[in-house]
């Protein structure tokens, strides 16, 4: 009997291997997503959802990207609601950064104290200087199941449950093991985030969700030195999040959330009444220089697509984008040199 040969297996079902596999079916691409658990249930739905495409911490090679993925996020939701017919919650009312220093960086706007009473009145800000910046946020919860809804509706195949073991290639073809089957394609591509093998590495990053009395207590993220907070249109309140080098380790410490509780507290007084309601901990994809690993591998046929870091939500449409373009022998708009997975070669020997 003849095999299927799928023209795209992408190993990974979160929202950097789902926006792609929707891209690519959308140039006529026959795709097979194989996810090692439930599709979008890792660090794609623990995430924060700030499309920060601005923040100073972003490494310089990474902004074009960055800022390019910020511009089609509205049409990238657009499509996602419209093909699951669910909602990702993107909020479009802007963000207040706090810093120690006076001096804004580019693009935010310096906010006197009356003007942050009139945007934010329970917002205590203390001896930090307030700016504002438009900038979005989404729910990667709703994102990541709209996502799957939208991928599997636009005629994605994806198979839960199925943990990529192998990934082989010869002859032209890339085969891809599971602990149940052997499945063959043209192309295969490494969206396994935290998973996808040295030397990316997890992550850990701890958050809770505060629900104020007060449902629109804040209106726009707030993002703080070390501290964010992000509204989500339900009235609950995203605290997060902690940086950790835990391995692959999902815990939630109690005291840790606590303490990000007791922080947000003080930035916004009123959430001291605010019961946690959950809390959670996601483990990011990071590397070694905190930029992303795009491209092709050392072997043929087998791309990677991972190391997102921070800004995997962000990130997704234009990689998307930018990996269908790989694969379809087009050269991407945005120049991916400085992610090249060539660069660490020497570090797997």
């Amino acid at each position: 009997k003849s095999v299927k040969i799928w023209d795209v297996i992408i190993a990974g079902g979160g929202i950097i291997g789902l926006s792609l596999a929707l891209e690519l079916r959308q140039r006529g691409a026959e795709v097979l997503v194989l996810d090692r658990g439930e599709p979008g249930r890792e660090a794609s739905s623990a995430a924060a959802g700030m499309l920060a495409a601005a923040d100073p911490a972003t490494p310089v090679e990474l902004r074009r990207f960055a800022n390019e993925s910020a511009r089609l996020y509205p049409g990238f939701v657009r499509r996602l609601e419209d093909l699951s017919g669910s909602t990702v919650d993107f909020r479009q009312q802007g963000t207040v950064v706090l810093l120690e220093t006076p001096e804004a960086p580019s693009g935010h706007t310096k906010l006197s104290a009356d003007e942050l009473r009139r945007l934010e009145p329970a917002l205590e800000p203390g001896r930090q200087f307030a700016f504002f910046l438009q900038e979005n946020s989404v729910d990667p919860d709703l994102l990541s199941r709209a996502a799957v809804n939208a991928a599997r509706r636009a005629g994605v195949e994806i198979r839960s449950h199925s943990a990529v073991q192998r990934m082989n290639s010869q002859n032209g073809a890339v085969e891809v093991l599971t602990e149940a089957e052997r499945v063959v394609s043209r192309v295969a591509v490494n969206c396994l985030g935290a998973w996808a093998g040295a030397p990316v590495r997890p992550k850990k990053g701890q958050m809770c969700y505060l629900r104020p009395q007060n449902a629109g207590l804040i209106r726009c993220v707030v993002r703080a030195p070390d501290l964010y907070l992000v509204p989500r249109s339900s009235g609950k309140i995203l605290v997060g999040a902690t940086v950790e080098d835990a391995g692959f380790d999902k815990s939630v410490e109690p005291e840790t959330v606590n303490k990000l509780h007791g922080d947000a507290v003080a930035l916004v007084p009123e959430l001291s009444i605010a019961p946690m309601v959950e809390s959670w901990a996601g483990l990011r994809p990071g590397t070694p220089d905190d930029l992303p690993i795009m491209g092709e591998t050392e072997t043929p046929g087998i791309m990677i697509s991972s190391g997102h870091f921070r800004n995997g939500i962000l990130l997704a449409p234009a990689a998307a984008k930018i990996m269908a373009d790989l694969i379809m022998g087009q050269s991407p708009e945005i120049d991916i040199s400085a992610f090249s997975p060539a660069r660490f070669a020497s570090v797997r020997g």
